[in-house]
């Protein structure tokens, strides 16, 4: 029987999440800043739910609460399910939620999906005949832009690219386990435990927001 180091990364993986929600919460309260709601217009389109919360925490800067939800189970016979929950620090160059920004974030995911493959057996998207069930983090560089449309609402389009490791079991179509996977020839007992890194885009969209909080209205009203 192998160690499990997932123990490890699971234990990581909570921490960081917990380090997110905090760090939102803190910020928010110090700065009392504007709260807006968005919902990813561009992934609603093909039935995957991607809220996020912004939060501003100072004149040129705001933090981002970012889930991302896939309820396919099985599109076509390819597995398409998993979550994904990013934190992200975003610098607007002339103000908080307004014109260009670039952004960090961090966060994690799980999984349970064949991996899409671009430009391989002759095709721009392609996937392989086995997928993965299993977790990662999530290191990455977002940009974009923001743009407010009426007195509360805005649109947001943007793009990320990140740094992926993951840890996860391989399993072939007909859902038998990979007990030999690529990488571990050399084990003297088969392992199906797996990782993997990669650099690659992760997010993509254009989302609608709606300000929630803001709170020179508030203290007016309460005056």
């Amino acid at each position: 029987m192998h160690n499990l180091p997932n123990y490890h990364y699971i234990c990581g993986m909570k921490r960081l999440l917990l380090i997110l929600f905090a760090a939102l919460a803190l910020s928010v309260s110090v700065a009392e800043g504007q709260i807006y709601a968005k919902i990813n217009a561009l992934y609603a389109i093909v039935g995957v739910v991607n809220p996020q919360v912004e939060a501003v925490i100072a004149p040129h800067s705001t933090f981002v609460i970012d889930a991302t939800f896939s309820p396919w189970r099985s599109v076509g016979g390819r597995h398409l399910f998993f979550g994904m929950f990013n934190g992200e620090y975003r610098y607007y160059f002339k103000g908080a939620t307004t014109g260009f920004y670039a952004a960090f974030n961090a966060g994690g995911m799980g999984f349970d999906i064949h991996k899409p493959q671009l430009f391989k057996n002759g095709s721009l998207l392609s996937f392989p005949n086995k997928y993965g069930k299993g977790f990662g983090l999530i290191l990455g560089l977002c940009a974009g832009y923001q743009h407010h449309f009426a007195e509360r609402w805005t649109v947001d389009a943007f793009v990320g690219i990140g740094f992926l490791r993951s840890w996860y079991n391989g399993y072939l179509n007909d859902g038998s386990i990979v007990m030999h996977p690529q990488g571990h020839e050399d084990y003297l007992h088969p392992d199906p435990f797996n990782g993997s890194s990669e650099i690659m885009p992760f997010k993509a969209g254009v989302s609608i927001g709606y300000r929630i909080f803001d709170p020179k209205r508030h203290k007016s009203k309460s005056l």
